[in-house]
C-alpha cells in the first residue's frame, strides 16, 4: 500500500471514529488485528458493539467504496468479530456490522449493512 493509500485510510478511519463518538458510541478498538485479519473499528453503545468496516476513497473510478465490502470479506468480518469477542468477553449487547463508505470526504454510515 502507497503512502498516499494508506494516509487517505486513517483519516477514512478517523472521521468514521469522530462520528461515532458524536452519535454517542465509544470506540473500544480501532485497527484491532489477529492472524485471520483486521477490524477497522469497534465501538459500543446504545446496548449494541459495532464491528465497522470504513472504505474511504477519493474516487468512484473503481467503484463506491461500500461495494468493496463482498460476500467474502463479509464472513471474514463476522469471524474476526466472534474471535474480538472471545477475547474481549467485556463488550456485550446486539451485534451489529456496518460499513462506513467515504468518498471524497462525504461520509455514509450504512448501519447493519450485513
Amino acid at each position: 500500500m502507497t503512502q498516499g493509500r494508506r494516509r487517505l485510510g486513517i483519516a477514512g478511519e478517523d472521521k468514521a471514529a469522530e462520528w461515532y463518538v458524536a452519535e454517542g458510541y465509544h470506540v473500544v478498538a480501532r485497527n484491532w488485528r489477529c492472524r485471520d485479519g483486521e477490524l477497522d473499528l469497534v465501538v459500543v453503545g446504545h446496548g449494541s458493539i459495532v464491528f465497522s468496516e470504513v472504505k474511504t476513497r477519493s474516487s468512484t473510478r473503481f467503484g463506491v467504496p461500500a461495494e468493496s465490502v463482498s460476500p467474502t470479506k463479509q464472513r471474514r468480518i463476522r469471524g474476526l468479530a466472534t474471535r474480538f469477542l472471545q477475547e474481549n468477553p467485556q463488550h456485550g449487547g446486539r451485534i451489529r456490522f456496518d460499513v462506513v463508505s467515504i468518498l471524497a470526504g462525504q461520509l455514509n454510515v450504512i448501519e447493519a449493512a450485513f
